[in-house]
This record gives C-alpha cells, structure tokens and sequence, in this order.
C-alpha cells in the first residue's frame, strides 16, 4: 500500500485504507476529484448528523471513494460504472440523509441534476452522461440489482460503518476476498452472508438509537426552518456541514437549539410521539439487503425487523451543568432508554 493514504490523486494512484485495494486513477476520475461537486463531498458527513454523538466521522467522499475501490476491484475496465460510483453521492445534502425530503428536496434527483452539468467534463473525454447515469438505472449493472439484495453501495456502507461502530470481526480485505459479484449483487458463502446480514442489522439497531436518532431529529427540525424560507432553499443544497451548522447558529429561530446540540447532546431525550414540545421524528426505512448464498438473498429472521414507521419526539433536556446530581440522573435515564429500546429492536 502507499505511504500517504490521499484522496486527491495527485500521483495518479488511489489506495483505500478500508479495503485495501489500490488502483490507478484515469485522468477523468483525477479531472472530478477536482470538482467541487465532488470535492465538497469531504464537508459532508457519511452518518449525517450523529457525527456529533458517535466516531462515525468519516466523509461521502470517504464512501465514494470506497465504492470507486470495489467496483475497480471487480471491473476495472467498466468506465461508466466506475465515474457512476465517484458520482453516486453528489446530491447528498448537508448532513447526508439527515433532512433527506424536508421541502421535497431529494439527494437522487440532485444527483441527476448535478452528473448532467458535470456533462461537458465527461464529454471532454469521450464519455456520455446517460451512460453513466444508466448504470444505477433499472438493468443490471455493476452497481444495480435486484431490490432486497446486498450491491456493493451498501456493502461499502456496512463494513465502513462498522468499522468506526466496533461491529467488523475480520478485516474488510479478509471478506471482500470470499465476495462475488453477479448482475450487481453480492454472493459469498453462508457464513460470510451471515456475518453481512449481522452488519447490516447492527446498522439498522444503531440507525434507532438514541446517538442518532437525537442529532438527526434536532437538525432535522432546525433545517426544516430554515428551509420554510424558500429564499434559503438553494443555498442549504449547495452547503457543506460547517456552512449549514454556521447558518443554523446566525439564524435566531435555530441558534439557541444548534448551540445546545453541539455543546451539549445529552441535553436532550426521546418522548412518545405524542409529547406535545420538541423535534418530531420518523423512521421509514431501514438497509437490511443481505448477500446471495447459493444465487438466492440470505432470508433474515422477522423478529430482527423494527415494525416501520417509528415515530418519536425529542426535546430538550434541560441539563445544563449546575445540578451534578440531576444531570447525572438525567444521563443515566438516558442510557436506559437507549439499552431498552435496542433490546426492543432484537426481539
């Protein structure tokens, strides 16, 4: 591997530090990694808003990147499958999913919209953008399967995630070497599927916690403001994490709530969706696609499934440092909730 783990291309190489693959670059993947539609993918956070609360810290371009890693690792020579994994992420909004349909905005339609004026890039050398914009269409690909199966975008998510969760039991390199790739979609033995399946599982445990489930609402609530303005709209999409958290702490409807987040997350908790004052929040949807065992997705166990949606709210604390005693009976009403709702998730 190289010395310097960078993620410009400066040298024509890249080498991911996850799974250790390391390639050469083409001159297009070097051109966009000088873009700042993909450069500004380094401001935002791959967990979205549980940065605050967790060491899941790492960027989109972090994930890109990976992705870019395992499809040169399976097909090197498929150029529109790998520019459409650099690509992927592009419409991400600040925070990654966090405000994900908040004013109707969509990271998969700003990710159309800003491959299409990455067109003249791409066309300057020889590459169409309606191939690459195919490749996660709905034909089989490289990065696109059949819905319910593990395709490498989530696979980079899992391993990625939980990594920086404790949740891996083998080094990545170790498992990508027992993968295949059909059409798009994972296969491996029985037992590495279901060590895939744990992983995504654990994401999904973990997407239900409080570490995110706290952060996510509150900014969730407080771009939800700022997006009322339709005169900010345009400029939320463009930011990067740092411009949106500076936004939020100028704007007076959101700095008291944004101040409290940052400096303090545990001043916050979870309530029954029916608590009348806070940040609402629901969960819709979780990633539990697994890996093909024999050409067929490994089946997971239904009591692994939280019923969807989940709706809570979450509300300030009131922990602010001069009661020791009630702040850590606060903190420890906290974690309970936290350990008891998991143990729901399990059941």
């Amino acid at each position: 591997m190289r010395a310097v783990a960078e993620i410009l291309g400066r040298d024509e190489f890249y080498a991911d530090p996850l799974w250790r693959v390391e390639f050469r670059l083409t001159p297009l993947e070097r051109r966009l990694l000088r873009c700042w539609p993909v450069r500004r993918l380094q401001f935002v956070a791959h967990a979205g808003a549980a940065v605050v609360s967790t060491h899941q810290t790492y960027s989109r371009l972090e994930h890109s990147l990976g992705l870019l890693s395992l499809v040169a690792h399976f097909a090197p020579n498929d150029e529109p499958a790998r520019l459409a994994a650099l690509l992927h992420d592009v419409g991400h909004l600040p925070f990654s999913h966090t405000f994900e349909g908040v004013a109707g905005l969509s990271h998969h339609e700003l990710g159309v919209q800003r491959i299409r004026e990455l067109g003249p890039i791409l066309a300057e050398y020889g590459v169409r953008v309606e191939d690459v914009l195919a490749v996660e269409g709905s034909a089989p690909s490289v990065l696109c399967g059949r819905r319910g199966v593990l395709k490498l975008d989530h696979l980079e998510s899992f391993i990625r995630s939980g990594r920086a969760h404790a949740r891996l039991r083998e080094s990545p390199p170790e498992t990508l070497a027992r993968l295949r790739l059909i059409d798009g979609e994972v296969h491996t033995d029985g037992d590495t599927a279901h060590y895939l399946a744990e992983l995504a599982i654990g994401e999904a445990e973990y997407l239900c916690s409080w570490e995110n489930v706290v952060p996510t609402a509150v900014l969730r609530g407080l771009a939800t403001m700022l997006l009322s303005d339709s005169a900010t709209t345009h400029g939320i999409t463009e930011a990067t994490d740092d411009e949106l958290w500076a936004m939020l702490l100028a704007d007076p409807r959101t700095q008291a709530d944004a101040r409290l987040l940052r400096r303090d997350p545990l001043g916050w908790d979870v309530h029954p969706a029916d608590h009348t004052d806070g940040h609402p929040y629901e969960l819709r949807h979780l990633y539990l696609d697994t890996a093909c065992v024999e050409s067929e997705p490994l089946p997971l166990p239904a009591h692994q499934l939280r019923q969807l949606p989940w709706r809570c709210v979450v509300a300030r604390r009131g922990i602010d440092g001069n009661d020791p005693e009630a702040d850590h009976a606060a903190i420890g009403q906290t974690r309970s909730w936290h350990w008891s709702h998991a143990a729901r998730g399990r059941r």
